[in-house]
């Protein structure tokens, strides 16, 4: 599996989206799930690719090198609620008539709605899905399986990547949906543990977000930690005030104490209250 992050012309690297702007500033426990996401090569699909470097005409002998070009496809925003293992909307033409001009199609894959059972999770889950994507989910002897051994380069769709990080943090908390039956408990933990060496805690805490979403994670918990951080002038100024009130306040009581001992009120008003706007005036 070999990595595309980085476009080279000459010695000239080409930056990514996480080279600039809030994607810099994303933590790399992030930045790895998005390169293996969208920076990684995913199995060819729609075309076979060929081995070796050079290829050789059966009928005329011409060698001609070997170019394994993808064939263009997207994913359409409504697969991110979807299963398609992989298989994406193939754009190109088609020949409907002959000694006609071809026209633009569109190749969809054929969907299905299907219930798929997740091991550790303990839950069933109506989904839609294509026919590979029930071919690899039996190819690996299980849902959960499929998601933890596919990469995210290979899985595409946000719904498979949110519920691989499910399976993640459960597995990472010892499966509380068995609490009720240790044996079990014990048993699908040691099927499934040995998946969570691959990555670290806050690697599965980051993993199978967009980058939208990603980035607006990452400022909250930056505004958070500012708030936290930054107190407003007008407490600090109120506080030192109040000290400062305080201990004049001490200092004159202090300095005349026969005044407070002859109970004076007239004269032992505190000049706080000769200086509050509020307070009512005393009779003289």
């Amino acid at each position: 599996m070999a990595f595309k992050s980085v476009k080279t012309l000459g010695n000239y690297i080409k930056p990514t989206i996480l080279d600039k702007g809030i994607g810099a500033q994303l933590p790399e426990a992030y930045k790895k799930f998005y390169k293996e996401w969208k920076l990684t090569e995913p199995t060819a699909v729609h075309y076979i690719p060929e081995s070796g470097k050079w290829k050789r005409d059966d009928v005329t002998g011409e060698v001609t090198p070997i170019q394994n070009i993808p064939i263009p496809t997207f994913l359409p925003k409504e697969a991110n609620d979807h299963i398609w293992g992989g298989e994406e909307v193939v754009q190109g033409f088609e020949v409907r008539k002959e000694r006609r001009r071809r026209v633009p199609h569109f190749w969809v894959p054929i969907l299905r709605r299907t219930v798929v059972y997740s091991e550790v999770l303990n839950k069933y889950m109506s989904v839609i899905v294509t026919d590979r994507a029930i071919n690899l989910i039996n190819a690996h002897y299980g849902f959960d399986h499929y998601l933890l051994k596919t990469p995210a380069c290979d899985l595409k769709s946000l719904l498979p990547l949110v519920l691989k990080r499910k399976i993640l943090q459960e597995l990472d908390k010892g499966c509380p949906a068995y609490a009720d039956r240790p044996e079990k408990q014990e048993q699908i933990l040691k099927r499934y543990q040995g998946y969570l060496a691959a990555y670290t805690r806050e690697e599965i805490e980051w993993y199978g977000y967009s980058f939208d979403e990603a980035c607006k994670i990452w400022k909250d918990k930056m505004e958070a930690e500012n708030q936290k951080k930054i107190v407003p002038l007008k407490h600090v100024f109120r506080s030192q005030l109040i000290e400062s009130l305080k201990a004049a306040s001490s200092s004159d009581s202090l300095s005349n104490p026969d005044r407070i001992e002859a109970g004076d009120t007239g004269s032992s008003a505190s000049w706080l209250e000769k200086i509050n706007p509020f307070g009512k005036k005393r009779e003289t």
